[in-house]
């Protein structure tokens, strides 16, 4: 689903706790209005609502969004598709987010390395 090669022109996940629906939006390369279709459509997607409905998403939820949209537009699932898919895999879905967070923390560290070596 979340392949390496499908995610590679995405921006790192930065090491925070929340992110807006605008950072995420740059994250994923998906619309604001994108997202908050998404949120209707997958049962996976509930991003926490705080004061005045403003959305704050975790990193799990930019995980699944980059899966959804690995899903939609690289994959060329539907909708319907997509959805069945992430609750049909939920076990290779929990393998392949687990991949992406290993990836990601690689990267990271990858980059404190060349900082360190300064």
């Amino acid at each position: 689903m979340l392949e390496p090669g499908n995610n590679d022109e995405l921006p790192p996940i930065p090491g925070k706790r929340y992110f807006t629906i605008g950072e995420v939006s740059d994250l994923c390369a998906v619309k604001p209005h994108v997202l908050r279709y998404w949120e209707q459509e997958f049962p996976q997607l509930k991003p926490v609502k705080r004061r005045g409905n403003r959305r704050y998403y975790q990193r799990q939820d930019v995980l699944i969004i980059r899966q959804i949209r690995s899903l939609l537009y690289d994959e060329g699932f539907t909708i319907g598709g997509a959805r069945q898919r992430l609750t049909g895999d939920d076990a290779k879905s929990d393998v392949t987010q687990s991949q992406q967070i290993i990836k990601q923390i690689r990267m990271e560290l990858e980059q404190v390395l060349k900082i360190l070596r300064r």
